[in-house]
């Protein structure tokens, strides 16, 4: 399991803010989690923002 995954499972919530800030773009559906779904919330995020899944990874590493 990643350290991105780690984070995403434990602070969902308080990153998903910080992310939305970043990423007006965003929107609730997009950053809606559901356990074990990790990839396909970072796809969402990658897919909206035109960045690559790793910048994705390294911006959710950093916060």
């Amino acid at each position: 399991m990643s350290s991105t995954t780690d984070k995403i499972r434990g602070n969902w919530n308080v990153l998903k803010g910080k992310v939305k800030q970043n990423y007006a773009e965003l929107t609730d559906d997009d950053l809606k989690y559901e356990e074990g779904q990790e990839d396909e919330l970072l796809g969402r995020i990658q897919k909206k923002t035109g960045k690559t899944k790793e910048q994705v990874k390294e911006f959710i590493d950093q916060l």
